[in-house]
């Protein structure tokens, strides 16, 4: 039986140089790309694309995503908490920066999330996320590739 060759993509915060390679990438090693979206977050970019779209209510993406997932999958996402249940299935995640997620530095990664929200709770700022660079871009592009060559 063949593998399911999908990409499902966490589209709500993830920069359109990145949907682009996505889908440049995903066509060259015949993967089906599915963008997942809210409402609220509702593009006529890409429109050669498969988009879903779900409720605004925070989470629909994530579960969205976690529920249509089987083992093989790719799937692309910034999100921690939704990587750690992703990986876990034997799908592959990796970040809209480039980052492959493992099973391994999942307990580091969710407790480093987990003690940020605490603190934003408690009223501390914290550093959001460096500003997005071609650097960035590039390792994406590398990465990706590297899990869809090998699939």
């Amino acid at each position: 039986m063949k593998k399911t060759r999908n990409v499902l993509v966490d589209a709500d915060a993830c920069p359109n140089q990145i949907k682009k390679a996505i889908l440049e990438i995903s066509n060259f090693y015949e993967y089906k790309v599915f963008f997942i979206a809210s409402y609220c977050h509702a593009t006529d970019q890409h429109r050669n694309a498969d988009w879903i779209m779900v409720d605004a209510e925070p989470e629909s993406v994530d579960i969205y995503i976690v529920n249509q997932s089987i083992e093989g999958n790719v799937v692309i996402t910034q999100d921690h908490g939704l990587a750690s249940l992703l990986v876990s299935k034997g799908v592959y995640a990796i970040s809209p920066r480039g980052k492959r997620f493992t099973e391994e530095e999942m307990p580091s990664l969710l407790q480093s999330r987990y003690y940020s929200s605490k603190l934003r709770r408690s009223g501390h700022r914290t550093k959001g996320p460096p500003r997005f660079t071609e650097e960035d871009a590039r390792r994406f592009r590398q990465n990706f590739e590297l899990i869809l060559s090998q699939g």
